[in-house]
């Protein structure tokens, strides 16, 4: 999937990569480690910049800052403080291990400032923003995933989260509220909730239901060209609840947890935390489309430029 994202969005092909098959969170986070101890001892980074608050994350802010370098957090800040999440624990080590901390939102600042942090925080918005102005329009050009969509108004949905998918009785809530849902679900399936579906026997039940599309992942534009052609989106995902946000997109979300890590969507009136209960969910999706609200033209994450305010950090910090 990685590779993908790399290709839409025109990237230049990595220096490195390496491979770390499914395992435990601790074994995984050991051997990204591993890896990036390797590397990191060749390479001799001035700074290492790391993104989001997965265990690469984690482990290559844990193995810069073991071998002298430092670390700049982009998208640092964000808490659910919802300890089943694994993403909670990575980004709480890597924002109190890192020297630069580039926050999306003054929530995001203040949560650094509470816990007394060491490094350096300035807060530039979030290159999700960046990303979704530059790549919409191209993304109106060249996707053709519209020509596969077989309802005229949808909603989008995904979901992925372990905390969600792992739990058979929390997953079968989900995709039986799609299901049921007053409006068709277009819905894109990451590889570890079909593997989940399969195992639970309720993936051929899934595939046969009228009210719902099911889609193998997507690529980038694909995906964006969803968001913006969708009424709504229900979703688990941290990053989705930031694009919807963006001008080019601006749809409202439901969010398919107990707890979200970006208040800000909610505060400006994009998204509404609605839990994984089917009826709370099929309740939720019939309010927000009897109840349309005019949505703020402004994103909460930033205007596009954060990219371009970490690169002047870095030039008058380090360079």
């Amino acid at each position: 999937m990685s590779q993908q994202f790399i290709e839409e969005l025109g990237l230049p092909k990595p220096n490195h990569n390496y491979k770390v098959k499914a395992c435990s969170q601790g074994k995984q986070t050991a051997r990204i480690m591993a890896h990036m101890e390797h590397l990191l001892k060749r390479v001799r980074p001035t700074l290492v910049l790391v993104e989001g608050d997965t265990n690469g994350v984690l482990a290559t802010a844990l193995t810069s800052v073991k071998l002298g370098v430092p670390v700049g957090h982009v998208e640092a800040g964000l808490r659910s403080f919802d300890l089943r999440m694994p993403e909670e624990h990575n980004r709480r080590l890597t924002d109190h291990v890192s020297t630069y901390l580039f926050t999306p939102t003054k929530t995001a600042e203040n949560n650094l400032r509470r816990e007394s942090v060491w490094g350096k925080i300035h807060t530039i918005g979030n290159t999700v923003i960046d990303s979704v102005m530059q790549h919409a329009p191209v993304a109106e050009k060249k996707s053709k995933i519209m020509e596969e969509i077989r309802f005229e108004k949808f909603a989008l949905a995904t979901a992925h989260r372990a905390e969600n998918v792992d739990n058979p009785t929390v997953l079968r809530n989900l995709v039986e509220a799609f299901m049921e849902a007053p409006i068709p679900v277009v819905y894109p399936v990451h590889p570890r909730t079909q593997k989940r579906l399969r195992q639970n026997r309720i993936y051929a039940k899934v595939k046969r239901s009228k009210n719902l599309q099911i889609l193998p992942p997507l690529g980038y534009l694909d995906f964006l060209v969803l968001m913006k052609k969708c009424e709504i989106i229900l979703t688990d995902s941290g990053g989705i609840q930031e694009e919807a946000t963006a001008p080019q997109i601006r749809k409202p979300v439901l969010v398919l947890r107990k707890s979200t890590e970006r208040p800000e969507a909610v505060e400006a009136g994009f998204a509404k935390v609605v839990g994984t209960e089917k009826q709370s969910i099929l309740k939720a999706v019939e309010e927000s489309l009897e109840n349309r609200k005019e949505l703020p033209a402004d994103s909460p994450f930033g205007k596009g430029d954060a990219a371009e305010q970490i690169v002047k950090v870095i030039e008058e910090e380090i360079f």
